[in-house]
């Protein structure tokens, strides 16, 4: 089976010859020239190519939002740039950073890499929460443990809970969870991220009215511990 690849490139030279050179090693390769879309098509791959310099959304900012969108699917930053600032704001949430120029023989290793890792994280990380609930590694489904059963989150439900399992046994602001999920400034009085936690502890509590997942800390957030 073929290794899935999402490669965000603007600069068509080195995108086709980056793209030939992959398949030709059995990579299945979907290329983009601009991280517009990138998050509807992410989780359709093992891994991300992404290059910093793109015209629009820059690579930072895209792959941010990539690793929001599909937490466990790695992202290898490609640049031109060699500022040890760079790198560290790359690997805030990339998994790893490699240096225009590159041969292909050191891509593909660190593409291999990256790809066995997430594997080895897939099939040994599954989050339990409270006695019934159960994660996949990926983040993709959510199950209930006792009758075998997907729970069917909205996109944010999912949202919100995979933001939890990132933060775990952490107290989280309020303020802090709606900016980070809604992109933007919480207004004090906004219950908007209240409704969207009771209906998910309809969905994911035994006794909602009881919760045993999601902790209330009245007058400062929540917190789900693991």
């Amino acid at each position: 089976m073929k290794r899935s690849v999402l490669y965000i490139e603007d600069n068509e030279k080195i995108g086709s010859w980056v793209k030939e050179e992959l398949e030709q090693r059995g990579f299945s390769v979907q290329w983009l020239l601009s991280g517009e879309g990138a998050e509807q098509e992410v989780d359709q791959h093992e891994i991300v190519i992404l290059d910093i310099m793109l015209p629009g959304l820059d690579g930072f900012t895209v792959g941010k939002r990539l690793k929001k969108a599909a937490p466990a699917v790695p992202i290898l930053l490609l640049s031109a740039r060699t500022s040890i600032d760079d790198k560290v704001d790359g690997l805030q949430f990339a998994d790893d950073y490699l240096t225009k120029p590159f041969h292909t023989d050191e891509l593909v290793a660190r593409l291999e890499v990256l790809i066995r890792r997430s594997g080895e994280r897939t099939h040994s990380e599954r989050i339990s929460l409270g006695h019934h609930i159960e994660v996949d590694p990926e983040g993709q489904m959510v199950l209930n443990k006792h009758t075998g059963e997907e729970i069917i989150l909205t996109g944010k439900q999912h949202q919100i809970l995979m933001y939890f399992l990132r933060h775990p046994n952490q107290v989280l602001p309020k303020e802090q969870i709606y900016e980070a999920i809604w992109e933007e400034a919480y207004i004090t009085g906004d219950k908007t991220l209240m409704v969207h936690i009771r209906r998910l502890r309809q969905k994911l509590e035994r006794n909602p009215d009881s919760p045993e997942i999601i902790e209330t800390l009245k007058g400062i957030g929540y917190r789900v511990k693991l």
